[in-house]
């Protein structure tokens, strides 16, 4: 069996008895004015994280969703876009849609606003979606794509791309792991749809999202999320798994690379009242500017003992440089 075999198994089951300790999701589930979220989306909430973020869903965007769970996050995103198939959800397995049908008839009870036709729910594969070229604002997944192995990850973030229009946004939440895994960890298939033997280093994400395209990325934040241990799981050490979010914007790639965020600052305190570096970057005197760590590396190299520049803060919510 393959380890995406593997994959639909755990979430077939995971349908049909939910299971609340499938995923240590680390955010709390909150609520926005007027939204109720049914306890069984919170039951199923198969995440790591959320995608869901107010700045990116302005003016009822066309959302897509891959990955569908319980129906928690699609209910999130159809509160700031209430149009019939404003809100469009994928996923592989029937079990799974089946259940966020039921779940969806649920939230109607609970929020007068909410109508079931506000998501478009649709059979399908991440490496090849049922969605039309340039017609998505914003898309999302939410501990999906860790899943894949190379071949797969590249396949279902070139669709991402594809369906994105111009200056969308994907949006996304995975665990990571900086440390090396031994071969029997990485190669537990059961682990892997679990979202946990496939973790990638940060790096090595941000590279798989600049190789598709998009030229800007936005590392959003990066929290504590499981620790693999010796007692539980096949490893000799222990091993530190982060979960990370981000977006990934379809903008243009620059001739000097994309744009990577990965929450550094600079900030001028010279004589003048602000630094202008002449390339589209200017420092008002002792006010922070987010800067992409192109910039941050462009500003060091100056050799200035006027500006002074942040370590990496892996938290992005914004009002950059670029």
């Amino acid at each position: 069996m393959s380890y995406l075999e593997t994959t639909k198994d755990v979430y077939r089951e995971a349908a049909l008895t939910p299971d609340v300790g499938l995923c240590c999701t680390t955010n709390p589930i909150w609520e926005l004015p007027g939204l109720k979220i049914p306890k069984i989306m919170q039951e199923m909430n198969y995440g790591c994280g959320t995608t869901v973020h107010a700045r990116d869903l302005t003016n009822s965007p066309k959302t897509l969703y891959v990955g569908v769970g319980g129906g928690m996050e699609l209910l999130q995103f159809a509160y700031f876009s209430r149009q019939e198939s404003g809100v469009v959800g994928v996923d592989v397995v029937d079990e799974m849609l089946e259940a966020s049908r039921r779940n969806f008839k649920e939230a109607e009870e609970l929020n007068p606003w909410f109508k079931s036709e506000f998501v478009d729910l649709k059979k399908g594969d991440a490496t090849d979606l049922p969605v039309e070229d340039n017609s998505i604002d914003v898309a999302a997944q939410n501990c999906l794509f860790n899943i894949f192995k190379t071949e797969e990850l590249t396949k279902a973030l070139k669709e991402m791309y594809r369906v994105l229009k111009p200056h969308g946004r994907l949006v996304m939440s995975d665990p990571t792991c900086e440390q090396e895994m031994n071969e029997e960890l990485r190669n537990d298939e059961r682990l892997r749809a679990l979202c946990l033997s496939g973790s990638l280093p940060i790096k090595d994400y941000v590279k798989a999202l600049t190789d598709a395209g998009f030229g800007t990325i936005e590392i959003r934040a990066r929290k504590p999320y499981r620790i693999l241990d010796p007692k539980n799981y096949p490893t000799k050490n222990l091993v530190y798994i982060e979960s990370i979010e981000v977006a990934a914007i379809k903008d243009p790639m620059p001739e000097d690379g994309p744009c990577v965020f990965t929450g550094k600052a600079a900030i001028y305190y010279g004589e003048d009242d602000h630094f202008d570096d002449g390339a589209g970057h200017i420092l008002i005197k002792n006010q922070p500017l987010a800067i992409c760590d192109k910039t941050a590396g462009a500003l060091a190299s100056l050799g200035r003992d006027d500006i002074f520049i942040s370590e990496s803060t892996f938290h992005y919510d914004g009002g950059g440089c670029c």
